[in-house]
């Protein structure tokens, strides 16, 4: 039996040890790790299950088809985030390579374009006021739907007076909404959206880079502003904000791959925003000609937590085994 596993991840040896020492983020991690064991203790028991284990691709295209069409009454709380759940769904099936249905893309167009501020961005809904995290959202789902009237849509010069007038007018950093936070999302996300369709970075750009290396923290990952904890999604805006500036040299390097998020549990999102930054720098070190192996970290382990812990057989991942 044991020949015919192929799967790494669940190895006795890379169970939690927290030295006999209680706490509750580490009794939380071992319980997450039990259900995990135990799905795949459940798989190798059932050997051509287990060699089945992949990506669920219908089932995830339907449940993805299914939500970006009507999604339940208990989404209401996503209310202001209506950019980010076409957004999610959209680039998902283009990452599965699945045909959107005609009308479904004209009635994201629709929604999209009635979440368009009049003064430029875009809010988490119609009638909402601009915010550049479903800004960000709305145009990356319209260019994820490459289609020539959802590039249309899109109100090139009041957007880009909107990101003009998002950033901070002394350091490099932007507003998320007006009178709002200043963080690590709105640098990237406004630097994303720029780059993306093709909007003049340069004007927006002085002194950004200077304030994103400022959160770097002394464990080597990134707050969401200077002074502040690092964490998993604001290393990832950091890094990626970085090099969309050729600034990537700028970074700790040594201390940012030694970061890991302290006391963090596993969990399926930080999977991409921790992952993600792996291939940025993968090629940050091949375009400036060094010497380095590619790979940092076992993306295959990767895959199978997720594919062991996060995905549901009815098609949609989760968090953890235990969340819905």
């Amino acid at each position: 039996m044991e020949s015919q596993i192929p799967f790494r991840s669940y190895d006795e040896k890379q169970r939690n040890n927290d030295d006999g020492r209680f706490t509750f983020t580490s009794t939380e991690q071992k319980r997450v790790e039990e259900m995990l064991f135990e799905n795949y203790e459940n798989l190798v028991l059932q050997p051509d299950d287990f060699a089945n284990v992949s990506i669920f691709r219908q089932k995830h295209a339907s449940f993805l088809l299914r939500y970006l069409a009507n999604v339940p009454k208990s989404y209401s709380s996503l209310d202001a985030s209506r950019p980010w759940m076409c957004y999610w769904a959209v680039h998902a099936l283009t990452i599965l390579e699945v045909k959107i249905p005609e009308e479904t893309i004209n009635a994201v167009i629709t929604l999209i374009k009635a979440c368009e501020h009049p003064d430029g961005g875009y809010g988490g809904g119609p009638g909402q006021y601009a915010h550049l995290a479903p800004t960000y959202a709305a145009v990356m789902c319209l260019v994820s739907l490459k289609n020539e009237k959802a590039l249309e849509s899109i109100n090139k010069e009041s957007l880009f007076q909107y990101l003009k007038a998002s950033k901070h007018p002394i350091h490099g950093g932007f507003y998320m909404h007006f009178g709002g936070e200043i963080d690590m999302r709105s640098a990237y996300c406004a630097l994303a959206i720029c780059q993306i369709i093709g909007l003049p970075m340069d004007e927006l750009s002085d002194g950004t880079a200077e304030w994103v290396i400022s959160c770097q923290t002394y464990e080597g990952g990134f707050g969401g502003e200077p002074y502040t904890e690092a964490h998993g999604g604001y290393t990832f805006c950091a890094v990626a904000a970085l090099v969309l500036m050729d600034r990537f040299r700028l970074v700790d390097f040594e201390s940012l791959l030694r970061w890991g998020r302290t006391n963090k549990l596993v969990d399926g999102c930080y999977s991409f925003w921790q992952g993600a930054i792996y291939p940025l720098i993968d090629g940050e070190m091949e375009r400036e000609g060094k010497d380095f192996e590619k790979g940092l970290f076992d993306s295959r382990m990767l895959e199978e937590y997720t594919f062991v812990g996060c995905q549901s057989k009815d098609g949609g991942f989760r968090d953890k085994p235990d969340k819905g």
